[in-house]
């Protein structure tokens, strides 16, 4: 992990260390996860320039009580409109610039990530695997997602081991839902042309992740798909595939 941690960093991480302690299990995502998870990446992060603006979380929603009795004694202040939804929480600091998103089993946004049984491969972030998933699952993809993912994709393999991306566990979770197959494999097309032409990378650092980019493709195009998909296959984008979002993690 990097010695030159943000403010966002080091407080996600207390945040973590704390919920362990009471036996909470939670974990960091957004562009703080990738921070945490690509530590040998200071010099591309610092030039890439891109900016946090709160914290975000995942958690179980079996421990909703735990998680909001952490916060609250940790002094952030809950959304009470946002205490209706059981899948989120949304908190604030009243002594800090610091907004704070806690997701419950789930990221609903344009499509919908399965975290259940998940938290617990990896630590203190969501899995590498979950964290491709959580920026390539946007159908209005902006800039600072593609640059995570060139980030995240730069500094880890593809592959079964826990720092490796695993493609097979993304190719499954995609043979049930067209919708998100096309919005994901879309996104990862996207980003393929944006590195080829992301001059913060040297030529043999772009085409590796081009390489690697072209490695999920390759297992998800080959994974058997469900007779769910391929019917919805048939429409295709005639119809609305995604659900309308927001505010996702950033």
């Amino acid at each position: 992990m990097s010695p030159e941690k943000t403010v966002f960093e080091s407080k996600a991480l207390d945040i973590i260390q704390k919920a362990d302690n009471r036996g909470i299990v939670l974990r960091v995502m957004g562009a703080v996860a990738f921070r945490i998870h690509c530590h040998n990446s200071i010099d591309l992060i610092k030039a890439m320039n891109r900016p946090i603006t709160d914290l975000d979380f995942m958690g179980y929603g079996k421990q909703r009580s735990e998680v909001i009795n952490l916060f609250k004694d940790l002094g952030y202040i809950l959304d009470r409109e946002m205490l209706l939804l059981a899948d989120r929480l949304k908190l604030r600091s009243p002594s800090e610039d610091l907004n704070i998103d806690v997701f419950m089993d789930e990221l609903e946004m344009s499509h919908t990530v399965e975290f259940k049984g998940r938290l617990e491969l990896d630590y203190p972030t969501i899995p590498l695997a979950d964290l491709l998933l959580e920026k390539m699952e946007i159908v209005r993809i902006n800039e600072k997602d593609l640059k995570d993912t060139i980030l995240l994709l730069r500094e880890h393999r593809i592959g079964k081991d826990k720092e490796c991306i695993d493609p097979e566990y993304i190719a499954k979770t995609l043979a049930d839902d067209w919708g998100f197959y096309y919005t994901l494999t879309t996104n990862l097309k996207k980003t393929l042309e944006y590195v080829s032409n992301y001059d913060l990378l040297n030529n043999a650092e772009v085409a590796d992740v081009r390489s690697k980019i072209s490695k999920l493709m390759e297992a998800i195009e080959s994974a058997p798909k469900s007779l769910r998909w391929k019917m919805r296959a048939r429409v295709g984008a005639r119809s609305k595939w995604y659900e309308d979002v927001d505010d996702a993690p950033s």
